[in-house]
């Protein structure tokens, strides 16, 4: 069985740190399922976020910009993406 949500997505979103899961972390800070447009972050696994149907980069972005803002604030954990940004 796969650890990946079904769906359409662009992978792992964040680098796990050597004491932490991102995924642990984002759905620690309760983000899992939180949606912007057609994006949304994984019920299944909270470091993918999903293409609903017509998610935009926007979407895509302003989720990351929200775990990573919620993340640092309750942990203290700055996390850094796993993916490549153009």
């Amino acid at each position: 069985m796969s650890k990946q949500p079904k769906g359409f997505s662009i992978g792992s979103i964040f680098k796990n740190g050597e004491d932490f899961s991102a995924g642990e972390l984002i759905e620690k800070a309760g983000l899992k399922g939180l949606q912007i447009g057609d994006a949304k972050i994984s019920d299944e696994h909270a470091n993918f976020i999903i293409n609903l149907g017509k998610a935009t980069s926007d979407d895509v972005l302003e989720l990351i910009k929200i775990i990573k803002k919620e993340v640092k604030e309750k942990f203290s954990i700055d996390l850094e993406e796993e993916i490549k940004i153009f």
